[in-house]
């Protein structure tokens, strides 16, 4: 099973869409077969297949066994990943695409998604993926916002100046500021 698996079909996310399909994906973090999540979730086996046979068909669920019941062969399955991920292309733009700007939310959104791709692109199986995520929040008067991004864009320049050689393991840095809703305004 994948950490993550990054929809970016609209036929997945839209096998995703009903409830009913939620709740037997969440059953099958487990390998289990349809009549063991049809009990579980009240429902009969019947309409459980139908929906494990749209996930199935969506990638999102494998059949990871057979067994004997009863001289019946059933499946059992499982989830692929434990979490999904839509792309936010599936949804597309709407109207007119602005130019390319980095103090644009836009192209902040472009670049989230980029993270996405990447991150669920990663060999989970390899023994250490060095990465490192830091959060904060920044305070900066209305006066001050354009030092404040003028400064933190000349510190990543010089860090990529530094840093920037052709030897080495390559890391995608992405650094994300942007405006905080608070409760007082």
């Amino acid at each position: 099973m994948r950490d993550i698996l990054y929809l970016d079909q609209l036929e997945q996310a839209e096998t995703l869409l009903k409830p009913a399909r939620v709740d037997v994906l969440r059953q099958l973090a487990e390998p289990r077969s349809c009549t063991e999540v049809a009990a579980a979730l009240g429902q009969t086996p019947q309409r459980v297949h139908y929906h494990v046979k749209k996930l199935v068909e969506a990638g999102v669920v494998t059949q990871v066994a057979d067994r004997r019941v009863r001289g019946v062969t059933e499946g059992v399955f499982q989830a692929t990943a434990r979490s999904y991920w839509l792309s936010p292309a599936l949804v597309g733009r709407i109207g007119t695409r602005r130019e390319r700007d980095e103090l644009n939310l836009g192209h902040l959104l472009d670049l989230v998604e980029q993270v996405q791709v990447d991150i669920a692109a990663l060999d989970r199986s390899r023994p250490e993926l060095p990465s490192v995520g830091v959060a904060g929040e920044i305070r900066v008067a209305p006066e001050h916002r354009a030092e404040f991004l003028a400064d933190l864009r000349t510190t990543l320049q010089e860090l990529f100046t530094r840093y920037g050689g052709a030897k080495g393991d390559a890391f995608s840095l992405v650094v994300a500021c942007y405006p905080k809703e608070t409760p007082d305004g």
